[in-house]
């Protein structure tokens, strides 16, 4: 055992320190004796705490198990919200006054102390966000004067109500995997060669661009989209039949690929967990309010690429 500990990275104990606090958060659902539902709740955490954990040492079919037994509980609507200790309104409001502007400082500290491990260490920024997280509720605390344990009832709180889709991104990202596997970026080139002429610039860019933004609504990552729709257009109908530079043309599809994150609830941490935090009716109310917006985007950069061509 403690040959492990030696050998592990330090991106490991931030796994780990991340798998603690996840079953912490599902022995507080378990013993929320008012919890509708802490028995799913309570397993749901825990299996998510176990994968963070030991999910290096676990084979892939007991990961792919515990993501199933994940899934299940949430398809039979066994994940919800429980009771979290929270403080009265009117003390809210006193604490509110006393404190003011000086709650930002704790959020400012975590990207401010994570840019600087990340840009002057070789820790690197996730390690740094850990580091940062860790520094910044200390402060918290002392600015608050609250209690170590009512961080973990606010942390359960707030992970109770983003729910099922805090495990959406690791998802999506083994999407990703699985489409390159499947040869999906191949099979779109040899769709769009077949439909688009590949002497039209304009209509090859229009292609990568929408094609960008429309998997990147799929796989609500423009990352995992990027690898995919690139190698099937980006490179051979752009890069190698028109001689573009991909120094431009790269981080303007990553643009189009962000137009597509603005309007789909794949991309769950900026369109659907707003929704849960703020308690919004509308659960695609952001979602409605960006497609405006992201279409004029996507326009403009399919415009652009093609004026840098």
């Amino acid at each position: 055992m403690l040959e492990l500990v030696y050998k592990m990275q330090p991106l490991d104990y931030v796994y780990l320190f991340i798998g603690i606090i996840l079953v912490i958060f599902s022995i507080q659902s378990f013993l929320d004796k008012e919890h509708k539902h802490r028995i799913g709740t309570g397993l749901f955490w825990l299996l998510y705490g176990i994968s963070f954990i030991f999910g290096s040492y676990l084979s892939k079919e007991i990961n792919g198990w515990l993501v199933i037994a994940m899934a299940a509980i949430v398809l039979f609507k066994q994940l919800g919200k429980g009771n979290y200790f929270e403080s009265a309104v009117d003390f809210k409001k006193l604490e509110a006054l006393r404190i003011g502007n000086v709650i930002f400082i704790p959020a400012l500290l975590v990207g401010i102390i994570t840019f600087i491990i990340g840009f002057f260490t070789k820790l690197g920024a996730l390690v740094g966000l850990a580091i940062a997280s860790i520094i910044a509720l200390c402060v918290a605390l002392y600015i608050t004067k609250a209690k170590v344990t009512q961080s973990f009832h606010e942390g359960r709180r707030l992970l109770d109500a983003i729910g099922w889709t805090a495990i959406l991104s690791q998802l999506l990202a083994a999407l990703g995997y699985l489409f390159n596997l499947a040869g999906v970026g191949k099979l779109i080139s040899s769709m769009v060669a077949s439909i688009v002429p590949a002497d039209n610039v304009f209509l090859v860019v229009v292609a990568y661009c929408i094609g960008m933004a429309f998997f990147t609504m799929i796989m609500g990552n423009a990352f995992a989209a990027f690898a995919m729709i690139t190698s099937a257009i980006g490179v051979p109908m752009l890069v190698v039949g028109h001689g573009a530079n991909p120094a431009i043309i790269g981080p303007i599809a990553m643009l189009a690929g962000y137009c597509g994150t603005l309007m789909t609830p794949m991309a769950a941490n900026f369109n659907i967990v707003p929704v849960a935090l703020l308690e919004m009716k509308d659960t695609y109310g952001v979602i409605k309010a960006q497609i405006p917006v992201a279409i004029v985007m996507l326009t403009l950069n399919i415009l652009l690429m093609y004026y840098f061509l």
